[in-house]
């Protein structure tokens, strides 16, 4: 069971990784159309049929925030993955802290990473969103669990 869960926190790191190795447009594309599926979906159900325009602004409006929740979701799922890994080798705290430093590491190189891809950069404020996720995560799972 022990590889099983690393094989998974492996392919979790790997599809982090490939979403980090698109170059900024791709990724933009990405994004935008998430938010024309979802959140502009959302205000014709309320408002009717928007046009170009309409659509376009809500797209710049919500694309800041939707990179950044993918972000703080990415590794709150790395957090879980990371921490019931750990958690059988060691206690719900040192568990925790052990999460959260692995995740923090993993999201430096990844930022590190983006340095050398189109239209992308370093961003400490990804990092801490990033940190944000998995330490949410974790403690999630510590609460639940019980500390013990």
């Amino acid at each position: 069971m022990k590889k099983i869960k690393i094989v998974l926190i492996i392919i979790w790191m790997i599809v982090i990784f490939l979403l980090s190795n698109q170059p900024g447009d791709e990724s933009s594309k990405l994004s935008n159309s998430l938010i024309d599926k979802t959140i502009v979906r959302v205000y014709e159900v309320f408002n009717g049929r928007l046009n170009n325009l309409e659509k376009r602004l809500i797209i710049e409006e919500y694309s800041y925030k939707v990179r950044k929740v993918a972000h703080f979701t990415e590794y709150f799922i790395l957090g879980v993955l990371v921490y019931i890994y750990l958690i059988e080798s060691y206690g719900s705290i040192k568990s925790l802290l052990l999460t959260v430093l692995i995740c923090f590491v993993y999201a430096v190189t990844d930022e590190f990473h983006q340095l050398f891809i189109n239209d992308r950069a370093f961003s400490p404020v990804d990092i801490l969103i990033d940190t944000s996720g998995s330490l949410v995560s974790s403690t999630i799972l510590l609460v639940k669990r019980g500390h013990k």
